[in-house]
């Protein structure tokens, strides 16, 4: 029996929930582990979920701690690594608060133990998630088209093991698939076709066959898939988008966080809705200035807590205090902006002047969604963030 694990984190997001939900499922004899790094600052629909998701799994979702709160007289571990950091807020350029409370306890935890990570980016994203750079931890994305990491990708392609590859090629296709696929291989990288284009034109010829030869090559080297007799994800080439993550959700006991839901707002007589789009702290610094305000409006109390961390110099928001985003005017001002966006948006791609249903979800004849403001402007949202704290 082979000693690798195979470990799911839970952000408390929509993606990862569902990737628990999916593996689950599909592979029921998978010995998955399941976690969750606590920062004692994530909003309350995040306990939620995970308390839903033990319940669906029937398996228990094991929180790290980044550091031991017994013997300090402190809130939370935020608290803590902001008091050792000198109360220098994280930011986009300096992502301490992953790094301390997302990463690093979940690196001690595993040790030098060979490690399968899986990780809930959609096969509709274009943006590569967490890669260990311990050479025992190798990261998997069953929702995507290519489910290897790059890391995996680079040694795949490495010219040197070219002729490897080339022979494990004739077990799993033949013909002109075959044919399509040595000469595939063969092409040399270049400006005209990259790396990523490579990998895109083997996966066309036949997902499972890539799948498999890459497993093959897994084999002959140190990373902990390669340590497997068998690894089932080789066999499935399905590919989920958003809608399929939200359908799984729907067909699971698990309720979505609350906090994806859109609430009405009001400026200048007319409406919108706003939600907040990720996982996460409830202050976190990838937030926009309309959740800012969502946060405002709906959780007064944390948006207090989160405006106390904020002392002269330090801010979560580059140029501008949170005590200035909560004036009424300033207030108004982004939720104005917030609707122009929207209708600027919703003008451009249904050259319409009726744009305020579109916004309010309500116009379903150009979208099968009803939701579809709210779903695009999700996905302009997700692009931004640490994958550890919103998948």
């Amino acid at each position: 029996m082979s000693n690798v694990r195979h470990l799911l984190g839970i952000s408390g997001g929509k993606d990862s929930a569902a990737l628990a939900i999916y593996l689950n499922k599909l592979y029921p004899n998978l010995e998955m582990q399941y976690y969750t790094c606590d920062t004692g600052r994530e909003l309350q629909e995040t306990y939620k979920l995970i308390d839903q998701l033990q319940i669906e799994l029937n398996k228990d979702i094991l929180q790290l701690d980044s550091i031991d709160l017994s013997n300090q007289n402190l809130e939370s571990a935020f608290d803590y690594f902001l008091a050792q950091y000198g109360g220098l807020l994280p930011a986009q350029n300096m992502r301490w608060c992953t790094k301390k409370m997302k990463l690093d306890p979940f690196e001690n935890w595993i040790g030098d133990v060979p490690t399968i990570s899986y990780v809930g980016i959609r096969g509709d994203e274009d943006r590569e998630g967490y890669i260990s750079t311990k050479p025992n931890i190798q990261s998997i994305f069953p929702f995507r088209k290519n489910i290897w990491s790059e890391d995996v990708i680079k040694r795949v392609l490495d010219a040197k093991n070219e002729a490897q590859i080339l022979e494990y090629y004739p077990k799993y296709l033949e013909g002109v698939k075959l044919e399509k696929a040595v000469k595939t291989f063969k092409k040399k990288l270049n400006f005209a076709f990259s790396k990523k284009q490579k990998v895109e034109a083997l996966l066309n010829i036949d997902i499972k066959a890539f799948n498999k030869v890459v497993f093959d090559y897994l084999k002959t080297t140190e990373l902990p898939v390669g340590q497997l007799d068998e690894f089932p994800l080789v066999e499935n080439d399905e590919i989920l988008v958003r809608n399929d993550i939200f359908q799984l959700i729907e067909e699971s006991a698990v309720d979505l966080p609350g906090y994806y839901k859109p609430l009405d707002y009001e400026v200048d007589g007319e409406k919108g809705k706003y939600f907040r789009s990720r996982s996460g702290c409830f202050f976190c610094f990838y937030q926009q200035k309309i959740e800012w305000v969502w946060l405002l409006e709906n959780h007064p109390k944390l948006f207090e807590k989160a405006k106390s961390y904020e002392k002269e110099g330090y801010s979560w928001i580059e140029g501008e205090t949170l005590d200035d985003l909560a004036k009424p005017e300033r207030v108004e001002a982004i939720k104005r902006e917030h609707l122009k966006r929207k209708k600027r948006a919703y003008e451009k791609l249904y050259k319409s002047t009726d744009w305020q249903d579109a916004v309010l979800g309500e116009d379903n004849k150009r979208s099968t969604t009803s939701n579809a403001s709210w779903l695009d402007e999700l996905s302009d949202a997700e692009g931004d963030g640490c994958a550890s704290c919103f998948i």
